[in-house]
């Protein structure tokens, strides 16, 4: 066995990864304190083909030099948008069509194996703050919330980890349909 060379893995150019269908999935970052979460969140939009970004309140941007330390260049090739309110971007991404999921642990969820997405449709995960969550609003503008299911003591993971599983698990799904 023989680890591939950076030729042989085929990566496109940034100008193709922009012209490149996308999955009809955006990331919404809410209130994220770590620069170096941002970053890795943006190489999980590059690795999956996501439409967008969405950047929130206190999330840094571009050229930000943690997001740019791990994001490694992924913020050339990924679209993203700032908006100081994640309440207002839920408003403008249901407007656009996306169905909303607070990722997030509540009284009312589907957990996210159970979670049915179509690749005929638009979704949109918010991510929240890495102490708080999601904010109260923004939940509750949500269309509903999605929750990974865990088993150990902490019931917490770092949002960056759990932007990985969600997109991973509903790409898959979606993929799974074609």
């Amino acid at each position: 066995m023989e680890k591939l060379s950076m030729d042989a893995l085929g990566r496109i150019s940034v100008d193709d990864f922009r012209r490149q269908n996308k999955m009809p999935i955006v990331l919404v970052l809410d209130n994220i304190r770590s620069g170096l979460n941002t970053g890795s969140i943006f190489r999980t939009a590059d690795a999956f083909l996501l439409e967008k970004l969405v950047l929130c309140g206190i999330t840094a941007q571009p050229p930000h030099r943690e997001i740019l330390k791990t994001a490694l260049g992924s913020t050339e090739s990924v679209a993203w948008t700032y908006t100081d309110s994640t309440v207002e971007a839920v408003k403008v991404l249901k407007n656009e069509g996306y169905q909303v999921f607070a990722i997030e642990q509540t009284t009312t969820k589907t957990w996210l194996q159970d979670f049915d997405p179509m690749l005929e449709k638009k979704y949109a995960f918010i991510l929240g703050n890495e102490v708080d969550g999601v904010d109260d609003e923004a939940l509750t503008a949500c269309d509903g919330t999605i929750e990974i299911p865990q088993y150990g003591t902490k019931h917490s993971l770092n949002v960056a980890v759990a932007a990985g599983i969600v997109v991973w698990e509903v790409v898959r799904k979606m993929v799974a349909d074609v």
